[in-house]
């Protein structure tokens, strides 16, 4: 009888000190979002080597990527630009922290509507409900002029 008594003290210990030092493990879907969650719309502004500057309508769609203390993002860029009717997914990130104002930087690929697959550049702040950023990029290079700068401003829309 002492023997089986010793073996269950020994395995509740064990199985007390087992848990130490670790975090518990989350019963229910954590609740926290992020300010840049949702859809962002505004306006996206292009400068070209010798074509006069031109804007047009772009709408960005952030969601967190899981685990990364909400500050990357998937990003759906829908562009209504002349120059850039585009539909991708592209990455930001947002640092120092996960709270604005913070520096937002989006970088990523889309496919041209001249063929070809080209990238794109964008760093600037992000605020609780604007987004403020430069915006570049080159394009394909069977243009004269395929690179391009210019700006994206953004407004949160809903919530």
């Amino acid at each position: 009888m002492r023997r089986s008594t010793h073996h269950v003290a020994v395995v509740l210990f064990l199985v007390a000190v087992g848990g130490c030092g670790r975090e518990s493990t989350p019963t229910s879907p954590s609740n926290l979002r992020s300010f840049l969650e949702g859809v962002w719309t505004g306006t996206l502004t292009i400068e070209r080597e010798g074509e006069p500057t031109t804007s047009g309508a772009t709408a960005w769609t952030f969601e967190v990527m899981p685990g990364t203390n909400l500050q990357s993002f998937n990003v759906r860029i829908q562009s209504q630009h002349t120059f850039l009717p585009i539909t991708s997914t592209v990455l930001s990130q947002i640092t120092p922290g996960n709270t604005p104002p913070a520096r937002i930087s989006t970088q990523g690929t889309y496919t041209s509507p001249r063929g070809c697959t080209a990238s794109l550049l964008s760093v600037g702040t992000a605020d609780a409900r604007t987004i403020e950023a430069d915006f570049s990029g080159v394009d394909c290079p069977s243009l004269q002029h395929p690179t391009f700068t210019g700006r994206v401003q953004l407004t949160k829309t809903g919530a």
